[in-house]
């Protein structure tokens, strides 16, 4: 039997945190809606999203870094998932975010961005992700210009045209 741990990593208001069972009807909302579309939806069935699920926690166990739920410390709510993607064909590790309906216009996909770059910089030796972009997710493409990101370079992932954007490299607390 594999064993690994999925760190927990906190903020003033967000606490991110490995996947489960619980999130699937969050996870499953989120997917029936058009935002989904950016990053691989919308989904038609609750099975379809618990392979969402497993997947996130599959490349936990395969890359030892992954994707995290973002959930509200104030209201224990679901509001988005955040992290380190490296899938197969990629050209490296990307950060990746998404909000949930009712989550943007707070910070929130900042916090959470930023988070997870330095705890991936910091623990996991990726000092200077890069981030796959639709050009028409107009919405992503501020954060990532916000988190200091730059376009380096058109590029494709999974068949899709898309801008990758470089993060700036995040120093390594000694």
């Amino acid at each position: 039997m594999t064993s690994f741990t999925i760190p927990t990593v906190e903020t003033d208001r967000l606490i991110l945190r490995a996947f489960s069972e619980a999130d699937l009807d969050a996870v499953f909302a989120f997917n029936q809606t058009e935002r989904s579309h950016w990053v691989g939806g919308p989904k038609e069935t609750r099975h379809e999203c618990w392979r969402v699920i497993i997947g996130i926690l599959g490349h936990w166990a395969v890359r030892g870094y992954g994707f995290w739920m973002i959930e509200e410390k104030a209201t224990g709510t679901q509001a988005g998932g955040v992290g380190i993607l490296h899938h197969e064909g990629w050209d490296e590790p990307e950060l990746g975010w998404h909000l949930y309906e009712g989550f943007e216009g707070k910070g929130i996909a900042y916090e959470a961005a930023l988070a997870a770059r330095t705890y991936a910089a910091n623990n996991f030796a990726i000092p200077a992700p890069i981030s796959y972009i639709d050009p028409e997710n107009t919405r992503s493409v501020a954060l990532a210009k916000r988190l200091g990101a730059t376009l380096e370079r058109e590029g494709e992932v999974i068949g899709h045209a898309c801008h990758v954007y470089r993060h700036p490299v995040t120093e390594v607390a000694a």
